[in-house]
C-alpha cells in the first residue's frame, strides 16, 4: 500500500469513492478543485495502481479540518484508514498544525470507535448537521504537538 498526495490523475477514482460510500457525495469539480487549494492536504491510498481510500482536509492558522474520509468497502478492516489519518496528521504538523477536527455522524460506531484510538476526543455536537438522511454530528478533536 503507497499513501500518497492526491494529484489529477486520483480525483476520478476519489469521486466514484465518494459515490460509493457517502449519500451526499462530493462532485468531482468539488474533489478537483482541492488540488488548487493552498489551504487543503489530501492523501490517497494505492494499491497495485487502485485508489482504495483518501483522506482531505483544510488547515487555517494553526488548527484543521477533516472534511473527508473513505475507504473501499473491499479494503476496509486493513488499517488503511487509521494510515490515511495518521500520514494526514504527520503532514499538518509539519505545517505547523496543531490541532485536527472532524464531525462524524452519531451513529457511526466504527468511525467514532477509529477516531477514539488515534486520540481524537468528542468536544460537541451539532445537531442536524447531515442530510439524507439527517442525523446529528459530533465534533471530535484530537491536538498534538509541533
Amino acid at each position: 500500500m503507497e499513501y500518497l498526495k492526491m494529484d489529477e490523475s486520483h480525483v476520478g477514482a476519489i469521486a466514484e469513492l465518494e459515490k460509493m460510500c457517502f449519500n451526499d457525495p462530493w462532485s468531482i469539480h468539488s474533489i478537483s478543485s482541492e488540488l488548487n487549494n493552498p489551504l487543503s492536504t489530501w492523501l490517497v491510498a494505492v494499491a497495485d495502481g487502485v485508489v482504495c481510500g483518501y483522506v482531505g482536509s483544510q488547515s487555517v492558522l494553526d488548527g484543521a479540518d477533516m472534511m473527508n474520509i473513505a475507504v473501499h468497502p473491499d479494503y476496509r478492516k486493513q488499517g488503511i484508514g487509521y494510515n490515511l489519518v495518521d500520514k494526514l496528521i504527520d503532514l499538518l504538523k509539519a505545517k505547523d498544525v496543531i490541532s485536527l477536527s472532524l464531525e462524524v455522524r452519531v451513529s457511526n460506531e466504527n468511525a467514532i470507535n477509529l477516531y477514539n484510538k488515534m486520540g481524537f476526543e468528542i468536544i460537541g455536537k451539532r445537531p442536524g448537521y447531515y442530510r439524507n438522511p439527517r442525523e446529528d454530528a459530533y465534533i471530535m478533536r484530537k491536538e498534538f504537538a509541533k
